[in-house]
Order: C-alpha cells, then structure tokens, then sequence
C-alpha cells in the first residue's frame, strides 16, 4: 500500500469518528427531489436552497408537474439561489427528459443521470449516493476540492481529475460517504480563509497544517 493510501484511510477513519452523522444537509425526500435540490444548490449554500425546496416540492409534487412549470414562474420561486434562469431551463428540461426517456424514473446510473440537462458528475454522484445509496464515484464540490489540496490529495484544480484522483486512493467503502464528511470538516474546521488547524483532529496526516 502506498503511502498515501495509508494517510488517507487513517484520515477516513478519524473523519468518520469526528462526523459519524454525515449526510447532505439538502432538504429532500424522494430520488428526484435531491437531483433538483442539488441543482439548485451549483453556486449557492444550502441553507439558502433549503429555505425555498419545502414550499417548491409541496407545490411541485412530481416529475410531471415539475415538467409542465412555466419557466417564468419557476424562475421567481428559485430567483434567491442565483443562477435562476438557466436553472429553471434545466430543471424543466431534465424533468421532461426523465418522463420520455425513464418513464418518469430518476435514473440509476451515472451514465444515464449525466445525459439529464444540468446534472454533471458532482451532481450524479450525490443523486446516486443519497437518492440510492450507490457508490460510483465521488461528488467534488468546492470543500472537496479546497480539501483534496490541503491533504495533497491531488494537485488539479478540474473536478473531473480530482475525483478520478480521489478514486485512486479512497477506498471504494468509503466513497459514499466521502464527501459528506470532508463537507462537514470543510465548514467545521478547515474553512476557506482561515482553517482553525490547532482544532483539527487530522492536522498531524495535514501537510498543509499552519500553512494556510
């Protein structure tokens, strides 16, 4: 085993002890209701896409009705996540392409879940993971990202490559819950502008530790 492959199964392992609840914190219920949240969620936090998915999913209860929206009204409901116009196109978009092409099933597969308009790896990966419980890769998201540098875990900066780093040297057990519990350390501890090293219970596996 690689060096790092033993660094990174003991951070898991310490990452696990420290977050043992960690799941996404988006609002959903069903399959189809993380896809849109997780949509919703590209350049916005998840508090602020909590407050609105309630009141969409109540109003919005199925693929079909979210498929028949007006785009212009859908736009108002989800103006405050940013981004809202293209959002709504794809949110529509997807929804029609899941009723004609999956017989209105949110699809099961990375393959198929990246042919939806606006559903991208990170997407996929979070869509598959929560909504299915199936492991097929790992969401990179911006804590993954600032992360998976601090730990020296990869040195790109494209989420692709990242995550087929990652894929080399997490092992798959973990990869469902890999970055939910990187998220939560990202927002708890190793924050963006000032990580709070001497808090960090994995500073010692850090080669990044009182440096940033």
């Amino acid at each position: 085993m690689k060096p790092t492959e033993k660094r990174i199964i003991a951070i898991i392992k310490i990452l696990r002890m420290s977050y043992p609840q960690s799941r996404t914190a988006l609002y959903y219920r069903i399959p189809f209701q993380i896809m849109i949240a997780t949509i919703l969620s590209a350049q916005c936090t998840d508090e602020r896409v909590n407050g609105i998915t309630p009141s969409l999913f109540r109003k919005y209860k199925t693929v079909g009705s979210f498929a028949k929206a007006k785009q212009a009204v859908l736009e108002r409901e989800i103006r405050s996540t940013g981004f809202f116009r293209n959002k709504a196109k794809n949110i529509i978009a997807a929804s029609k392409k899941i009723i004609r092409d999956f017989r209105g099933k949110v699809p099961r597969t990375m393959d198929e879940l990246i042919t939806l308009p606006g559903v991208a790896r990170k997407t996929a990966n979070i869509v598959l993971s929560s909504g299915f419980g199936k492991a097929a890769g790992i969401a990179v998201d911006t804590h993954v990202k600032r992360l998976s540098g601090r730990l020296d875990l990869s040195k790109h900066t494209n989420p692709d490559k990242i995550e087929q780093d990652l894929l080399r040297v997490v092992p798959k057990r973990d990869w469902l819950y890999f970055n939910y519990m990187i998220v939560n350390h990202g927002r708890g501890i190793c924050n963006a502008r000032k990580p709070l090293c001497d808090r960090c219970p994995i500073k010692h596996l850090c080669p990044s530790a009182f440096k940033c």
